[in-house]
């Protein structure tokens, strides 16, 4: 295995790259875009799937892998506005694998009974996925490492997950412990890897697949998945059942020991001065947020030390990813494959450590936690530059069926990402420009130690949807809590979400976008109400939801001054009856499909569109 230049990559910045500019798009439901992948010699071209775990883009890991830049971002597109639909490993991990968002898939934590490897069985899905499809297309399909949370050593052959050819899956209670890791190959018991460090024993394994891959001359799908760089856990829980009773969770601490992340020995002297990027959310002066976010305390120095070396192991484990990534690009070239395989490298959820006083975690809306790394290189693939179309995790399967040659499915939330300097600027105008953002449960402190004896290492209540909306002349983030309180931050002058302007005690401004605040607001909660429980095509379309005659495209256009009866008035608002730990409909309030209302021009404005299918309203 070669060795990563990390000791060159500290102050290492993106390359100046050319932005998109604007354009026209082809209609969604369409097959696929203008510009079909290229093929080499007639045959479909092979995809290689890198994903990490937990990995932030906020913090800027990405100007420590070298490697990474070198045979990625130099030689690819960086879609800096990709975001995942749910901040946490399985939601976001099954979203990807489905095209759908988690309120579709019900997979909504990472342990049974609402996530996990069980839920992801009991919903159906092993049978309707990402390798199932691509098999059926001709596909060889291949996996090694971390799959699903609560994928375990005693569950892992009931049932096996389907659609591969071949696999070699981490499993828990091993998943995140570095230094004692197992993993389970094709339909062999788990084999233990005690003093190996995991991300070196998959770079092994992902080498065996290529070569394996190359050998059966079809095209191929390789999904590599390292747990770098989430924190070190020792665990001694098989993805049991957490239960439903708030008042009866387990205790965390007795099952799970959190811990830095541990990295190679090679790299454990890097970055000794590097420090987490003090930025104006960094454990800041004055209380941020909604919720339990806002009652955070300050951070104190020893606290701040502490998630300053947190921080640096996150680095330096990284520096493993860095020589995978290497080693499997520098061996699809042997293998003289390289020019027709296209290479995606993402990250199931970001990560925050000190930003708004949060201790090292995700789960929350913050842009830490839910803007993340999407580089993809390939045929055709712009290279060296920086997209600002926003992308998201539902995206992700869409494209490469696209890349496959198949047909976009009707249960996909998303649309085919555009790969082609000359797609990536046609869809820039009208491609869709929200992400529908959800959460439920409660929040997790992932560093090993507390240093303040009333915080908690489980914070409940952390229910919650949201809506990034980023379009000509705005950039918001809007979301209502399952207490019923609300958020709103305008990136534009508050990108470090410092200030949101629906808490009680912030003076709100008079207008926003050059009308009053409170209509911005009405809009902001209707097209959030159409998304928390979308469907298809509605996922990507909303607006031709709430105005079925297509004359409202984006925010400015629902602006208009004739809707303002419609959207103040007459449509619902998003609330929640009750906060639960998984998606129970019933605890979520109004439900668009039952409850709203859609816009159409005449007598009253507006009809009820409760009980009639979405095909009578179009």
């Amino acid at each position: 295995m070669r060795f990563s230049g990390a000791a060159l990559a500290a102050g290492l910045q993106l390359p100046t790259v050319a932005l998109a500019s604007h354009g026209s798009q082809k209609p969604l439901g369409d097959d696929r875009l203008d510009s079909t992948p290229a093929t080499k010699g007639g045959k479909h071209p092979n995809i290689v799937f890198i994903l990490t775990d937990d990995q932030d883009l906020h913090m800027n890991s990405l100007d420590y892998v070298p490697l990474i830049k070198k045979h990625l971002l130099d030689e690819g597109t960086l879609y800096k506005r990709h975001y995942c639909t749910t901040a946490i490993c399985c939601p976001a991990r099954v979203s990807l694998l489905t095209g759908q968002q988690a309120h579709n898939t019900n997979v909504t934590d990472v342990n049974p009974p609402h996530g996990g490897y069980p839920k992801f069985i009991n919903q159906g899905l092993n049978n309707n996925y990402l390798p199932i499809w691509l098999q059926e297309a001709g596909y060889n399909t291949y996996y090694t490492g971390k799959l699903f949370n609560a994928h375990t050593v005693e569950n892992y052959n009931s049932p096996y997950p389907a659609g591969w050819n071949g696999s070699d899956f981490l499993l828990d209670p091993y998943t995140y412990n570095y230094l004692n890791s197992s993993f389970q190959r094709n339909q062999d018991p788990p084999k233990s890897y005690e003093g190996f460090h995991s991300v070196d024993v998959l770079a092994e394994k992902s080498l065996g697949f290529v070569d394996e891959a190359v050998r059966a001359d079809s095209p191929f799908f390789l999904g590599i998945a390292p747990v770098a760089p989430h924190s070190n856990v020792e665990s001694n829980t098989l993805g049991d059942d957490m239960g439903d009773d708030w008042g009866n969770l387990p205790d965390i601490e007795e099952f799970a020991k959190f811990g830095p992340p541990v990295p190679a020995k090679r790299h454990e002297h890097l970055f000794k001065d590097v420090k987490i990027p003090r930025t104006p959310n960094f454990n800041p002066d004055k209380p941020t947020g909604a919720n339990w976010v806002r009652l955070r305390k300050k951070l104190n120095q020893e606290n701040i030390d502490y998630n300053d070396h947190f921080y640096r192991q996150r680095l330096r484990t990284l520096q493993s990813v860095d020589e995978l990534v290497a080693s499997v690009v520098e061996r699809l070239e042997e293998h003289g494959v390289l020019d027709n395989t296209y290479i995606f490298y993402t990250t199931d959820n970001g990560y925050h450590i000190s930003q708004h006083r949060l201790n090292p975690g995700k789960e929350c809306g913050f842009e830490e936690d839910i803007n993340i790394p999407l580089i993809i290189r390939g045929p055709g693939v712009a290279k060296g530059v920086v997209s600002e179309i926003v992308t998201t995790h539902v995206d992700l399967a869409p494209t490469i069926l696209n890349i496959a040659g198949l047909p976009h499915r009707a249960d996909f939330d998303g649309e085919a990402i555009p790969l082609s300097r000359k797609d990536i600027e046609d869809t820039v105008k009208t491609r869709h420009e929200h992400v529908t953002v959800e959460f439920w449960g409660f929040a997790v402190s992932e560093g090993g130690k507390l240093f303040d004896e009333d915080e908690e290492r489980l914070t409940l209540n952390n229910t919650y949807k949201g809506l990034r909306i980023i379009g000509r002349g705005y950039n918001f983030y809007y979301a209502v809590w399952c207490n019923n309180e609300h958020e709103l931050y305008d990136l534009s002058t508050d990108p470090y979400q410092t200030n949101n302007l629906l808490h009680p005690t912030t003076t709100k401004p008079k207008t926003l976008l050059g009308v009053e605040f409170h209509k911005v607001i009405a809009r902001l909660d209707s097209l959030l109400f159409v998304l928390k429980s979308c469907k298809g095509r509605t996922c990507v379309r909303p607006w031709e939801a709430l105005h079925p005659q297509g004359n409202v495209a984006n925010l400015h256009d629902a602006l208009g001054k004739r809707f303002d009866v419609f959207y103040e008035q007459q449509q619902k608002k998003v609330r929640f009856d009750r906060c639960e730990l998984g998606y129970i409909v019933d605890a979520e309030g109004p439900q668009f499909e039952r409850d709203g209302v859609v816009y159409k021009a005449g007598a009253g404005g507006w009809y009820k569109r409760g009980g009639i299918s979405w095909s009578e309203w179009t």
